[in-house]
């Protein structure tokens, strides 16, 4: 229940520059995605921010005009040109507001189709990762992927950098006309602008710092809120509200300080500019006044003299150069979330995917007048392995069977742990084989190595007489039901989740199913029949009821092997009957692998198998073992229980 982060030393440069190369690597998509419309938002930007930039250009003509003329007092010369200047200050208005509207409704779609790509990208992925993955890592941190590290990206390419673009442009432009006019003036603001970089360099620093902190400490408490929503039932029953408490409040308060210094820090540094700003504004007044009353020659590109004319819009730009400054300071924040965001979420997209080196696929088949097995697309055809033999050039067809052989198997989830040792196991076509032992004893891992959701150390497994490593994983599991004792519903109806376990089902196939699972009598009962919709994993109907509409999903996928893990341990005595005799006509001519701690359920199995740390202690049929009177004799006489 301890968060166990580790992580209160906080975000390292090398986690700064792997974020900021993160930040690269998603612009490089974003102009993958848009390799024409990004160019056009690109221009929208620069014509903005030049446009924004040359107002005080007509200002200073307009003053200029107003000297001119206001000694002779000539003002029907003065009128056109002054008029002419406003003119033409108004219509490049227009044409910023034009642009600036194009940019906003092109940010809008891109922005938005961008995080579609990347959400797309992240699920495809996430669905090609292997179960350890899923095993090793927290839900709720996965889910913050989704949620509040994609949402930093659309902060990012939203708003941040075109405000950065625009405010550097913006600042090239306004610096250029500024030395234009004065550079006596604009070595002034130099020095009040490195000033400026100094301070926020330093508090900059600090920000991005706990940003990257702030963003790992979010994840962190999103994962344990889901943990304990997922967990409510087994929190109440124990009485660990308060346990509860107290571990969220530690997450919350760790998240409150790294948000609290982030947010210290980014929310003094626009004051502390822009009161720099402020002195340096009354620092360029003073300078300027001193100039234009000792009549200090000025040094400019426009070899004007400084006058009224030129101070007044020089003042106007300057303040407009600090604004943009700080609005850069402004948008460094959002900038450090999204390199940490986009490097979490980047960890997620370059997990490798499952592997995945076998070539014998899963077809249908039937004999030719030879005999022989050869590939068809009749609905009537068998399913069969097709295995290619690339040193000789041929291909045969070997009828799926359910013949599964494990020999001399070793296997360990994590590197030096061993849970399985030398196990053998022979399963005929059509037989059932059980698996009994304790909690831990590796009855489940078993099964888990069939469907090759984790790969073996050790050993052979051998699919009729094929190396499972050669079939390809879907094909593989395509031909094994699974049925688990944790059952997973999903948002739909039950007709939809029945017929989840082969999508091409049809109604009647999956009411089939229903009945001979035993379940077609209570979804009959429910309000909307086959019809009633399901949601937060089946919440509206019991622990039994939701087993068998899982039992009736693997029916319908008809395959030739089963593997029922615990299937029936959540049903009752009388559910049970009804559903042993569903799983009795399923299991028929079916290779079927029970795991099991009701010995009742398991006493008709062909051959029974008792684990005991990862090893296969005793093996037999019911009487067989009985007979011996060992381990299985014991559990079944209740000498001792299962743990």
């Amino acid at each position: 229940m301890s968060s166990n982060r580790g992580r209160r030393g906080g975000a390292s440069p090398k986690d700064l520059k792997e974020a900021s190369g993160s930040i690269g690597r998603a612009l490089k998509m974003y102009f993958k995605y848009f390799p024409v419309l990004t160019p056009v938002i690109i221009v929208c930007i620069l014509t903005n921010a030049i446009v924004n930039a040359i107002p005080s250009t007509f200002i200073q003509k307009v003053i200029a005009v107003i000297e001119q003329y206001w000694e002779a007092g000539d003002w029907d010369s003065a009128a056109p040109k002054i008029i002419g200047y406003l003119t033409i200050l108004v219509g490049l208005y227009i044409l910023a507001l034009s642009l600036s509207v194009l940019q906003s409704q092109l940010l809008a779609y891109m922005t938005q189709k961008f995080l579609h790509n990347f959400r797309r990208d992240m699920f495809s992925t996430m669905q090609r990762l292997p179960i350890r993955y899923f095993d090793t890592h927290k839900h709720g941190y996965i889910m913050s992927h989704y949620t509040n590290d994609i949402d930093t990206l659309r902060q990012l390419v939203s708003m941040a950098l075109p405000s950065l673009l625009q405010a550097a442009v913006t600042l090239v432009t306004v610096f250029c006309i500024m030395n234009y006019y004065s550079i006596w003036l604009t070595l002034v603001l130099v020095a009040g602008v490195v000033a400026m970089a100094v301070v926020s360099g330093k508090i900059g620093g600090g920000s991005a710092k706990y940003f990257v902190r702030q963003q790992q400490a979010v994840a962190a408490t999103e994962g344990y809120v889901q943990e304990m929503m997922n967990g409510q039932k087994v929190v109440k029953v124990f009485n660990h509200e308060q346990k509860g408490i107290e571990e969220f409040n530690k997450l919350n308060d760790e998240l409150c300080l790294d948000s609290s210094k982030a947010n210290a820090y980014a929310n003094i540094l626009g004051p502390i500019v822009n009161n720099i700003g402020n002195i340096l504004y009354v620092l360029l007044a003073t300078v300027g006044g001193i100039l234009l009353l000792t009549h200090v020659p000025n040094i400019s590109f426009s070899r004007m003299a400084l006058d009224i004319s030129i101070l007044v819009p020089f003042l106007n730009m300057a303040k407009q150069f600090m604004g943009q400054i700080n609005q850069l300071t402004m948008q460094v924040n959002a900038v450090v979330m999204a390199g940490a965001g986009a490097k979490r979420i980047f960890a997620l997209v370059d997990e490798p995917a499952e592997a995945d080196e076998g070539y014998v696929t899963l077809t249908k088949a039937k004999k030719n007048e030879a005999g022989e097995y050869v590939e068809t697309s009749d609905s009537d055809g068998v399913w069969a392995w097709r295995h290619p033999h690339q040193a000789e050039g041929t291909v045969t067809f070997v009828p799926v069977e359910g013949d599964v052989v494990l020999t001399d198997v070793d296997f360990e989830y994590v590197e030096g742990k061993q849970v399985l040792y030398d196990v053998s196991v022979f399963a005929e076509p059509g037989q059932k084989v059980a698996f009994v032992g304790a909690t831990g004893a590796g009855k489940t891992t078993i099964t888990n190595l069939i469907n090759r959701f984790y790969d073996i150390a050790d050993g052979k497994i051998r699919y009729d007489g094929i190396n499972v490593n050669k079939i390809k994983k879907k094909d593989l599991r395509r031909s094994l039901g699974l049925v688990l004792q944790d059952t997973n519903l999903f948002t739909g109806t039950v007709m939809d989740n029945i017929r989840y376990g082969r999508l091409d089902a049809t109604d009647e196939e999956c009411r089939d199913a229903a009945r001979l699972a035993g379940a077609d009598d209570f979804i009959e009962r429910l309000p909307e029949g086959y019809n009633t919709p399901l949601t937060n994993n089946g919440s509206n109907l019991s622990q039994g009821q939701r087993q068998l509409i899982a039992i009736a999903r693997a029916a319908v996928a008809d395959p030739p092997v089963m593997i029922l893990d615990e299937a029936t341990s959540s049903i009752d005595t009388r559910t049970e009957k009804i559903v042993q005799r569903g799983m009795d006509k399923l299991m028929e001519d079916r290779t079927v692998f029970v795991i099991a701690h009701r010995l009742s359920t398991v006493m008709d199995s062909d051959v029974i198998m008792v684990l005991d740390h990862g090893r296969i202690i005793e093996r037999g049929s019911h009487e067989k073992l009985l007979a011996e009177k060992g381990t299985y004799y014991q559990l079944y006489t209740g000498a001792f229980e299962l743990e």
